[in-house]
Formats: C-alpha cells, structure tokens, sequence
C-alpha cells in the first residue's frame, strides 16, 4: 500500500552526508533512518549502532565527526542529548533526552532492556544498572558546555507536544533560541517527521547552500473558512508550496493573539519563523501575494509582488491556486 505521508525529495542534501543518532535501546536500523534515506536518495546517510555505554558512545559520535564531516547530524531522545554536543556542525535534536538518568528511573528504564530495532552485532538485549545511569548523568551533564554564539543558531529543537516521556524544551530554550513543538509523540511517526522535520532540513540545506527561493506572501484571511477552521485544500497546499518556495504568513498586528495559535494548531512548523505582522501588505517585498481584495485597509500601494487574488474567478479555491504554481514548476 502506497505511503500517504512519505515522499522523495531527490534535491534535498543531495551529495551530503547526514548522521543520524537513534535513541536509547534502539539502533541504526530505526524507521527514522529509513524515513531519512526514503525522503533524501540522494544523500549518504550514515545510522551506526551505538554502544551502551554512554561515554563509549559518544566517543564514537566524536570519532565518526572528525573523520565523516556531515553535514547535518539529526538525533533523536537520547540521540538528540548526544547530538547537541556534537559542535561545529548543523543540528537537529528531536524530543532530547537531556536528563536522560532521570528519564531511565522514571520510566523504568533500568534493568534487562530489550533492542527495540535489530543490531548488526545480532545482540538483542542490555542490562542497565546503577553504574549505567551514573555513566548517562554524567555524560549528559556535559549539555551545552563549550556553546558558542555561532554554534547556538546551527541547532534546531524540536519537540513534540504529545511527548510524555521527556520533556526538555524548557532547559532547551535557556541555551537556545531556535526551538519549537511540532504535532506529535516522543517517538514520531511518518506524519509528524514530513511535516515537522523535513521542512526544517530543507532550511538548513538552503542556508548551507545559499540557496534563495521564490518568495510567497499568504495573507492568513484566505487561509480561514466561516468558522475559523482551515478552508479546503488550503493545507495541502502548504504542503506544496513549501518544497518549492519560501513561504510567510501574514496577519495585520491586531490579529496576532489569535493569529499565532492558530498556526500553531493548524499549519505548525512551516509557520514557525515565518510568520510577520504588518498593516501593509503592499510593502512586502517578493514574489508573489496571496490575498484576499477586499482588504483595501492593508494596502495603500501596488503591491510589491504578484497579487493573486484569493476567491477572485482565477482562484477561486486553494485548488486553484496548487494548480497555477504546479504549472510554474517553482518559478
């Protein structure tokens, strides 16, 4: 049965080297490492199984920097706790273990433990006792030492909102300021890594390659139906637009308290970061506006950009307006 969430991007990292860092009982043979290598074929993805012993482990992570030079290192749970301290390259840790021995005690995570995924060393379960969560307190409790000011904009935290397992983003955010929930677990699924993660990989491989997309203004007002809730199609094409263009959320400032909770609930992590709030939509400088006409409040100008007039005969529905970027093909 053919995937609904899952998707290739052949360009995404393409020619890059990603590392991938599973989480506590787990290995490199997870559904996130396939996940990765489904959505990104053409990037070297490398998933090694990790010792048990935390300060073997994360040893081995330093090791396999030094001599792999990824490009971006994602991690999740106990990974994402290693993965922060991996400096000097782009990072992505998702729900972070970053108390992990309180973590283990809370959850019983101690004792025999079985591999949730299968190892190449063919071993299928480990024993924690005392001297194994003193090892991860010890290893942990190396977080955030050595961060520089440069280092704390190459991390992205992500955490689901759902995740009642670990619960870090508040200690995340003392260090970092690029951190935000995405709809989902502690163990994300196809759904939540599509439409979480990857748009923040394809951020990160923008940025690394200068790459500047095609701008898109989408005024919120076209986004909404009658009662509040998202018009049809509207979601799907976010979706669209985002693996082509950059894309930005616009709101006149009198709608912010509402404005933001909604694209929280709604579109989520595209919206993050992307999201401005101005009364003059006509001053916004790009390549295209989508916004509904009747709004002559936000504009006393020609606008700046190619306005497309949402529920006008052209595009009348967000279907429409998935068909007329289809036919430009990122242009």
């Amino acid at each position: 049965m053919e995937n609904p969430y899952i998707k290739q991007f052949p360009e995404l990292m393409a020619g890059k080297t990603v590392l991938y860092v599973h989480g506590f009982g787990s290995s490199g043979q997870s559904g996130t490492v396939s996940r990765l290598r489904i959505v990104m074929p053409n990037a070297r993805v490398i998933a090694p199984d990790l010792p048990v012993n935390p300060h073997e482990a994360i040893a081995l992570l330093h090791t396999i920097c030094e001599q792999e030079k990824p490009d971006l290192i994602i991690g999740t749970s106990m990974g994402g706790m290693y993965t922060e301290q991996l400096r000097g390259f782009d990072r992505i840790c998702i729900n972070p273990a970053l108390e992990i021995a309180e973590t283990m005690r809370s959850h019983g995570m101690t004792g025999t433990q079985q591999f949730q995924n299968p190892r190449l060393d063919g071993v299928q379960e480990f024993y924690v006792d005392k001297a194994l969560v003193k090892a991860y307190r010890e290893v942990s409790e190396q977080r955030f030492v050595g961060l520089t000011p440069e280092d704390e904009q190459r991390v992205y935290g992500l955490f689901g909102d759902k995740d009642d397992l670990v619960d870090t983003m508040d200690i995340f955010c003392q260090h970092y300021s690029q951190a935000t929930n995405f709809h989902g677990e502690h163990r994300m699924d196809d759904k939540s890594y599509m439409h979480s993660v990857v748009p923040v990989i394809r951020w990160i491989d923008d940025k690394q390659e200068h790459r500047q997309r095609p701008i898109i203004y989408i005024g919120i007002e076209t986004m909404m139906d009658a009662y509040q809730k998202p018009a049809s199609s509207v979601q799907k094409a976010v979706r669209f637009l985002i693996e082509h263009y950059e894309v930005f959320f616009v709101a006149p400032p009198s709608a912010s308290a509402t404005t933001e909770p909604w694209l929280t609930e709604h579109i989520n992590v595209p919206a993050w970061q992307h999201t401005i709030f101005t009364p003059r939509c006509d001053l916004l400088y790009g390549d295209y506006l989508i916004e509904v006409p009747s709004l002559k409040e936000r504009a006393e100008g020609e606008a700046l950009a190619t306005l497309l007039e949402y529920g006008s005969e052209t595009f009348k529905t967000w279907d429409d307006i998935i068909e007329y970027f289809s036919r430009l093909g990122g242009q």
